[in-house]
């Protein structure tokens, strides 16, 4: 169940020439892909990119009447792979998956796929993750493009640009025997717009017909002695044909003048924030006219050194706008002027900081800076006014800190409030970490974990403490989807097959959750066109783990806390592994709240529970906070002058998932947590037991009220 449906989105997708579409970039990119005879399409789903695997299992229906494969792959790798279908046969291919990390996981396949070339169009579309809103180590794309030699498309972020990259991503790709890498961050993925369509092509040739019509091309294997050929046939033969297709179909645009003192030279993905920043200094107006020559790579990688020279020529000096370190542009460019004897003047790493996304406040920034300094007589009055941009506030000064966390009613928040306790009874252990909702278990009130280095890595990375002569054991964290998308066979089978002692907490909430909710093997739910509920146990014991423990409420602190505990103390060897199950909240609400809302709609009875805290009980240390973090349990001030400190209070948000006093009985802590069960359209039952309640309640106040010390004025 991924979080957001496109099923009525994607009927767009049917649309023909004459039609306008509107849309998103990732509903544009996929209509592209159609209109452009793609024969198969693949991926793993991953920011910025993990809606566009969503948007294709939405529109499985459409594409297959078109006959076009559809697979949501196990891996980066396993979808990289599959672009092997186009290296003896005329069938375009795509596949998609989040970068940089999603790339590193690929790089084997594509490395192997770059090598001996392709026939048909091959199509890489990553989302670059990179910049403030990233939620991974910062490094960019760029690299491996350069060391495979495979070309790379950087885009102007608006849907014609983004339709129009696809087909010229697929045609260059056929022009020179080359994958091509379509780059989109989160900004194209998301920008809205609209171009004119065209009508849907079927594949002149479906993997269907080449199943049926096999072909074998010994000199595209990469193996020796192929491989040798293939790096000559790189150089000698792909790249000059690749160049001459991006010059002749004019990839790369120039905006603006033809002779000015100064240009911008700038990735496709940057120039709306270049555009925007000329606009703010009065050089440019709403419609992209701009008074600065502006060369827009929408092609990075190869770059064409007869078309920079040419825009070089006559300036100044010129702005390298390039997004994060290294600087390769930048040197690359640099490096062609000086062999062209150019005396044009590169500046880059100075108006911008060397590394860090361009934000527009830094953009302006930059962009006002190198005009201050080579173009100010091209400044109106008013920009040279806004040459220096007003002071942005600190955050931190006007908002408070706020970590991230799991989301109200997670079930992975138990576990780690579990791990707390046990590190309370047997003291502090080396714990490792992993990609995936659980990692948010590093922050507070948790702050447990000291390494994370790759998704379904977290055990692994645990390997070098297998030390059986040691009095304590390792712990490891895992989550369902990395379990299947890499720790199956490198953590578990590692640990496995070198007697790893050390503790595995497989945590399972049904789905990938931290990339949208998407099915994976192990899900639950009945899904039309995959094969999930294929359990973790099962094939944990089918790689030899002998000491296996399935834990399927993970909101019993008490359990969780129990069964660690036999985990870091038995004496059985070898890996011991935990398996942590629980729905994830926000899937299970989405499951769950259109069909209680229709119940109730329809007059059944329906019972929300909630949770309290008994002002009179709280005792205000907030142990219950420090071990939970829920973002529903927070802290009210009482109206009680006898009262300073401020006590626990759950807020609406609240699920009803139970764990705040689950916590605090593990814990033995104030018994202040009451449960209310709130009852939508009752029946007589529940209004009698209502009755009753209220008449024994109204007996007790009256009672204690009767023993209250009064006062009364003279």
């Amino acid at each position: 169940m991924a979080e957001r449906s496109f099923a009525k989105e994607v009927q767009q997708l049917r649309v023909g020439a004459g039609t306008t579409f509107r849309g998103e970039g990732i509903l544009a990119i996929t209509k592209a892909l159609l209109e452009n005879g793609v024969g198969y399409v693949g991926g793993y789903q991953g920011a910025p990119i993990s809606h566009l695997m969503d948007v294709l299992a939405d529109a499985q229906e459409i594409l297959g009447e078109l006959g076009v494969h559809f697979e949501a792959n196990a891996s980066e790798a396993a979808a990289c792979a599959s672009l092997a279908a186009s290296v003896h046969y005329p069938i375009r291919g795509a596949v998609t998956f989040k970068s940089a990390v999603g790339t590193n996981v690929a790089s084997d396949a594509l490395a192997n796929l770059a090598s001996g070339g392709v026939k048909g169009g091959a199509l890489l579309i990553v989302g670059e993750d990179y910049g403030e809103g990233s939620s991974i180590m910062q490094e960019r794309s760029y690299a491996f493009a350069m060391k495979s030699q495979v070309w790379m498309l950087d885009p102007r972020p608006n849907l014609p640009s983004i339709t129009a990259a696809v087909r010229h991503g697929f045609e260059l790709s056929e022009a020179s025997n080359t994958p091509v890498m379509l780059q989109v961050r989160i900004r194209c993925c998301h920008v809205t717009g609209e171009f004119e369509a065209k009508d849907n092509l079927p594949p002149p040739m479906t993997v269907k017909d080449a199943l049926e019509n096999p072909r074998r091309d010994h000199s595209r294997v990469a193996l020796p002695p192929s491989t040798y050929s293939h790096e000559q046939e790189k150089v000698h033969q792909r790249w000059p044909d690749a160049v001459k297709y991006i010059r002749e179909n004019k990839l790369n645009e120039v905006f603006g003048p033809e002779k000015a003192r100064v240009g911008i030279i700038c990735q496709g993905g940057m120039y709306n924030g270049v555009i925007r920043a000329l606009q703010r200094l009065g050089l440019a107006d709403m419609y992209g006219e701009t008074q600065v020559p502006i060369y827009c790579l929408n092609v990075t990688y190869p770059l064409i050194p007869e078309e920079i020279v040419v825009f070089c020529g006559g300036k100044d000096a010129v702005l390298m706008v390039e997004e994060g370190q290294p600087k390769h542009l930048e040197e690359a460019v640099g490096a062609m002027l000086y062999r062209a004897g150019g005396t044009c003047k590169l500046v880059g790493d100075g108006p911008f900081p060397k590394a860090g996304e361009l934000t527009g406040q830094i953009m302006l920034a930059g962009i006002s800076s190198f005009m201050g300094d080579y173009g100010a007589a091209m400044l109106p009055p008013e920009g040279r006014a806004s040459n220096a941009p007003p002071p942005v506030p600190v955050l931190t000064d006007v908002v408070p800190p706020r970590p991230p966390s799991f989301c109200t009613g997670c079930p992975e928040r138990p576990i780690f409030a579990a791990a707390k306790l046990v590190e309370q009874d047997l003291g502090p252990h080396h714990i490792a970490c992993d990609i995936g909702c659980h990692l948010f278990s590093i922050n507070a009130p948790f702050d447990i974990g000291a390494t994370t280095v790759g998704y379904g890595l977290g055990p692994a990375s645990a390997a070098a403490f297998n030390a059986p002569d040691a009095n304590r054991r390792s712990i490891s964290f895992m989550g369902d989807g990395g379990f299947w998308h890499n720790g199956l066979a490198t953590s578990i089978g590692n640990a496995v097959f070198n007697q790893n002692d050390g503790v595995i907490v497989i945590v399972d909430n049904y789905y990938s959750a931290a990339t949208g909710g998407q099915d994976i093997l192990s899900s639950r739910a009945e899904n039309a066109t995959k094969s999930t509920q294929h359990p973790i146990r099962d094939a944990v014991a089918g790689m030899g783990v002998k000491w296996i423990r399935q834990i399927d409420r993970t909101y019993d602190v008490g359990k969780v806390r129990a069964v660690m505990t036999e985990a870091l103390t038995t004496k059985v060897k070898g890996p011991k592994v935990v398996i942590a199950s629980s729905e994830c909240s926000l899937n299970k609400q989405r499951r769950e709240r259109p069909i209680k809302a229709a119940a109730e709609k329809d007059g059944k009875r329906v019972v929300a529970t909630r949770f309290g805290v008994d002002e009179d009980i709280c005792t205000g240390d907030h142990a219950c906070i420090r071990l939970s973090g829920c973002p529903s349990l927070s802290v009210k001030k009482l109206d009680d002058p006898l009262r300073d400190d401020p006590v626990a209070s759950i807020d609406q948000t609240c699920v009803g998932c139970g764990n705040c006093g689950e916590v605090a009985d593990a814990a033995v802590l104030c018994p202040s947590f009451y449960q209310a069960d709130i009852v939508h359209n009752p029946n007589a039952w529940d209004r009698w037991w209502d009755r009753q309640r209220r008449k024994v309640i109204g007996r007790l106040q009256a009672r204690r009220d009767a023993k209250r010390l009064r006062f009364s004025h003279l």
